[in-house]
């Protein structure tokens, strides 16, 4: 009991308002942790959905007519960071292959 109050306490003190609100009713911090976790990260099938959707994105990724490089790395990089968030990575020589690819003949 006197861990579980402990680590109720950890989880709290990192939260913003919104988020103590989402957990402040629940029992135990077990509870708290997937409650979170959930909200967070949601459930396998939107993961896997989520990974299916930014995968697609980087398939067709292109660079933008009147953008400039720093915008399209700036957008080619939060697609790669928030696959990578979800565990799919790819080889940094895909990457770079794929940036080059994309660039507008301009």
């Amino acid at each position: 009991i006197q861990y579980n109050l402990k680590a109720k306490n950890i989880i709290t003190s990192a939260l913003g308002m919104d988020e103590y609100f989402r957990v402040s009713n629940c029992s135990n911090a077990k509870e708290m942790w997937d409650t979170l976790q959930l909200t967070h990260e949601g459930t396998t099938d939107v993961k896997r959905s989520r990974v299916n959707t930014l995968t697609h994105e980087y398939e067709l990724f292109r660079m933008n007519t009147n953008e400039n490089i720093q915008s399209m790395q700036k957008r080619f990089t939060q697609i790669v960071n928030h696959l990578a968030s979800l565990g799919k990575t790819f080889p940094n020589e895909d990457l770079i292959n794929k940036v080059l690819r994309c660039l507008s003949r301009e």
